[in-house]
């Protein structure tokens, strides 16, 4: 098997885990529960996978965008997999933008009819990054639910306040 189906296959397993985890806990605890503890989770996941990202490519600090940018980059480079349709760029100097062609999580969550009560975490791991990484920064537009659900698309843009 090449490198990049084994990444697939596992990322698809992974994400098929977090999928049922997150089926079971609203069957059990209701989807009001399930949405704060899928989140509370992601945030402590964030925290911990950012550090290890940086350890695995000797990242020791972000001071600026090119090494956010850089760090970011790595991110997406071991968490990504192709059936996510995630896509980043850094067209705009301190911004990055962030979008779903088709967002996996939508398909999820919609599949078990329960995508009107929906809080997106996807984006809450990204920002669970920068909050580890102490990075200031807005984001627009603000999220409530699911976009994708609610306006048809999915994105984000953020815009890092870094010192001169």
């Amino acid at each position: 098997m090449e490198v990049e189906d084994l990444k697939e296959l596992l990322i698809k397993c992974w994400m098929t885990h977090d999928g049922m985890w997150f089926y079971h806990c609203q069957k059990e605890c209701g989807m009001e529960k399930a949405n704060k503890i899928n989140k509370a989770a992601i945030n402590s996941l964030a925290k911990i996978e950012i550090k290890r990202i940086q350890n695995a490519f000797g990242i020791k600090s972000v001071k600026n965008f090119k090494d956010l940018q850089n760090l970011i980059d790595k991110a997406l480079e071991v968490f990504r997999a192709e059936f996510m349709r995630f896509e980043h760029d850094f067209t705009i100097k301190n911004q990055l933008h962030c979008g779903m062609r088709n967002c996996w999580a939508y398909n999820g969550i919609k599949q078990i009819g329960v995508i009107d009560q929906y809080e997106c975490g996807i984006f809450e791991r990204i920002e669970g990054w920068f909050n580890c990484l102490n990075i200031d920064y807005d984001v627009t537009p603000q999220l409530e639910g699911c976009l994708m659900h609610s306006n048809g698309k999915c994105y984000r843009n953020y815009t890092f306040f870094f010192e001169k």
